[in-house]
């Protein structure tokens, strides 16, 4: 598992909580942009949770979903389980410890209704990028929502001076990882049979990239 600096790192809150000020910034327009792409029931998958602030909240906005966290940090786990364990519902399952990177894993959970990834891309080498998107695809069901939100490459370009520093800084550090660009992750889904439904522009120069499977 990388330990990477970053500008905005999650940090102990209370006893295992953590909290990370990046997720606290962008909930809300995170959940208003969910709102218009999620199923209205089913189950939904969070890739790499973090510190649980997000699916805690979605848990609650979004009460007619079953919602499945998940994340290979040991720390990240203890952070949701406490999380949850402050305000338990019934729609908010334990966290499970899945490397997302890996292979496999899709053939091991059963099918999700949605799939939503917060911030972790640019952060993963290309490789782990690919294999990512090819388990996300085949745990889809059919017409199962893929939301995608992270800052991206736009036309194989940086656009701000911002993350041309954060690429930067990404890649001194590891050379294997750093932005992706949109198009490229659009095109690799299709290749995986899932076609674009939306691309919204989002706070800070982030993106929310929506792809579906056909029903």
């Amino acid at each position: 598992m990388r330990r990477l600096i970053l500008p905005d790192s999650a940090a102990p809150a209370e006893g295992a909580i953590r909290h990370a000020p990046s997720a606290a910034r962008n909930l809300a327009p995170i959940a208003a942009t969910l709102a218009r792409h999620l199923p209205r029931s089913g189950r939904v998958l969070e890739l790499a949770s973090g510190t649980g602030q997000h699916v805690t909240e979605f848990a609650a906005r979004f009460p007619a979903l079953h919602w499945q966290p998940s994340d290979p940090d040991p720390a990240a786990c203890a952070s949701i389980t406490a999380r949850t364990a402050l305000a338990p519902r019934d729609n908010l399952a334990p966290p499970l410890a899945l490397d997302a990177c890996q292979p496999g894993w899709a053939a091991t959970l059963g099918l999700f209704d949605a799939i939503c990834l917060t911030n972790l891309l640019h952060l993963i080498s290309q490789a782990e990028t690919d294999t990512l998107l090819a388990e996300v695809a085949a745990a889809l069901a059919p017409a199962g929502v893929f939301c995608l939100y992270g800052p991206f490459r736009r036309g194989g370009a940086l656009i701000t001076e911002g993350d041309r520093a954060f690429d930067a800084s990404l890649r001194a550090q590891d050379p294997a990882i750093g932005y992706k660009d949109i198009d490229s992750i659009a095109a690799t889904l299709a290749r995986h049979g899932l076609t674009q439904t939306a691309r919204t522009e989002m706070p800070a120069g982030n993106l929310m990239l929506i792809t579906a499977r056909p029903a």
